[in-house]
């Protein structure tokens, strides 16, 4: 009896250390879904990319994420994945780090085989800290990589609409949507007056543009964007009648 009782004491235990061991193991290695290649554009000590990026989001498309952004070729998806975060590790050197590189999508790239074209900084970043590894990685040009998506994080920050360079007052308005976080890819927008009797489609003109030509709604606009599972989120804040080019303004929501 007291040989029973000891065995279903040592049953129990092992059953709490594996509960309790289960998430360290969870956690302590990434799981990478694909396989891929990368290259780097820009100098060695340049933030970004093009400020006329393909997914039009000009300086943002080179400084937000601290530089780290990129970009894509297939994963670009016709605009749709533009401002998409995904860490991305390279596997073809010693000299590689475990933790790789978290980056956003902010143009359109192609190159030999591969899906990243990475921002220097990110490049960098890929190599195991302190050591030579990211001037033999530099030196390589095109290295292996594996990657997959995660949630974009912008501690701080509310998404954003931000009026385009192109935008012309009243007729024309195009936006940018930025400061996304989680995993949220948007496949439409619509907007309406402030009475909202209802609401309009507007356009995608290119990668994360949107726009509306004559007639653009008068007054303050309402605007919501359609996410994955065709699940529509209203912005709290609306654009201001008196809308300004190159103006961001906070919708005071998260997607």
């Amino acid at each position: 009896m007291g040989l029973a009782v000891l065995e279903n004491q040592v049953g129990i235990l092992c059953v709490i250390c594996m509960v309790l061991l289960l998430p360290t193991l969870c956690t302590s290695h990434d799981i990478f879904t694909y396989s891929s290649r990368a290259s780097y554009y820009g100098g060695r000590n340049s933030l970004g990319g093009t400020p006329r990026g393909a997914c039009g989001f000009g300086e943002f498309g080179k400084t937000v994420n601290d530089g780290f952004v990129t970009g894509v070729s297939k994963l670009y998806r016709n605009g749709t994945g533009c401002g998409a975060c995904y860490k991305v590790r390279c596997t073809s050197s010693q000299y590689c780090s475990d933790g790789g590189v978290n980056v956003v999508v902010t143009d359109y790239s192609e190159g030999d085989k591969t899906d990243f074209i990475l921002s220097s900084r990110a490049f960098t970043r890929l190599a195991h800290p302190g050591s030579k590894g990211a001037k033999e990685l530099f030196g390589r040009g095109v290295i292996d990589v594996e990657y997959r998506r995660v949630p974009c994080r912008y501690p701080g920050y509310n998404v954003m609409f931000k009026v385009h360079e192109k935008s012309k007052y009243p007729n024309y308005l195009a936006i940018m949507v930025i400061y996304a976080a989680g995993i949220n890819d948007i496949t439409a927008v619509q907007l309406c007056q402030k009475d909202c009797k209802q609401w309009r489609s507007m356009r995608k003109a290119f990668g994360a543009v949107w726009e509306m030509s004559n007639p653009v709604p008068s007054g303050s606009i309402k605007l919501r964007f359609q996410v994955h599972g065709n699940k529509w989120v209203e912005s709290k804040k609306d654009l201001p009648a008196l809308w300004k080019v190159g103006a961001a303004y906070d919708s005071n929501i998260q997607l």
